[in-house]
């Protein structure tokens, strides 16, 4: 059986893995603090579906949004991150 690793690559290279758990996007106090004005303090949540080896992203209110592909996510939905896309274009 193989094991996906799945990554968040910033613009800059660094990387960030993705563990096999829900986790919390934001400035402050999240698992996965991103440094820019333009997250809030609680932005987004990654959750990992094992029974699919798919991770899922959903905004949670946010006032500048999430993007995946470019393409703004509604509020409060879940949404399949795929093997190669873009989240979270920060400014």
């Amino acid at each position: 059986m193989s094991v996906t690793s799945w990554f968040l690559v910033s613009s800059s290279g660094t990387r960030h893995r993705l563990p096999r758990e829900l986790i919390f996007v934001g400035r402050d106090e999240c698992e996965l603090m991103l440094q820019s004005r333009s997250v809030d303090k609680q932005h987004a949540v990654i959750n990992y579906d094992q029974d699919r080896d798919e991770h899922w992203v959903k905004d949670l209110g946010s006032l500048n949004g999430t993007f995946v592909n470019d393409v703004r996510i509604p509020d409060q939905k879940y949404v399949t991150l795929n093997s190669l896309c873009s989240v979270f274009s920060l400014t």
